[in-house]
């Protein structure tokens, strides 16, 4: 029997050419916990990373995160109706993200996240995990959905997903 001949390393898919080496972060603002994700280094891979408190030290957390991991950028999820209205809670996660923008020395984007919870509360439904047991989880969850999203569209046009903030 013949074993499938692997790609050559040169040939698998590295990152984008355009884009920097480097984590991305991605943040899924709750009213009262913060989801955060991150890549690997060269943005292939999307993991849950930690469940903050939304309180007065969150900003200064996600920063310790940025620092430790060296992040290129965060990604912090914007959640629009499924007519793309921004309702109350997007006015607050785009408050959020303009707070840490004003905070961090890299580029935050606010990319599009409808549906993120949802999807990530059926995974873990799938898993066998009661959504009441699994809160903290499904907050980092709905980031690597955020995350997985926003490095898909670095993958297919390399460039950064969603729209930059500005301070």
């Amino acid at each position: 029997m013949r074993l499938p001949l692997r790609r050559p390393r040169s040939l698998c898919w590295q990152g984008s050419p355009d884009l920097e080496r480097g984590t991305r972060l991605a943040i899924d603002v709750g009213s009262v916990r913060v989801g955060v994700a991150r890549s690997d280094p060269e943005g292939i891979l999307a993991v849950p990373e930690v469940t903050l408190a939304r309180d007065a030290r969150t900003l200064d957390e996600i920063r310790t995160l940025v620092e430790e991991y060296d992040a290129v950028i965060i990604y912090v999820g914007l959640p629009l109706g499924l007519d793309g209205a921004v309702g109350a809670a997007g006015v607050a996660a785009e408050a959020f993200a303009e707070q840490l923008a004003g905070d961090v020395d890299v580029p935050v984007h606010l990319v599009d996240e409808r549906l993120s919870t949802v999807t990530a509360q059926r995974a873990i439904q799938e898993a066998g995990r009661s959504t009441r047991e699994s809160r903290a989880y499904v907050d980092q969850a709905a980031a690597v959905v955020i995350l997985e999203s926003a490095l898909a569209r670095e993958r297919a046009d390399g460039t950064r997903a969603g729209r930059a903030v500005t301070v």
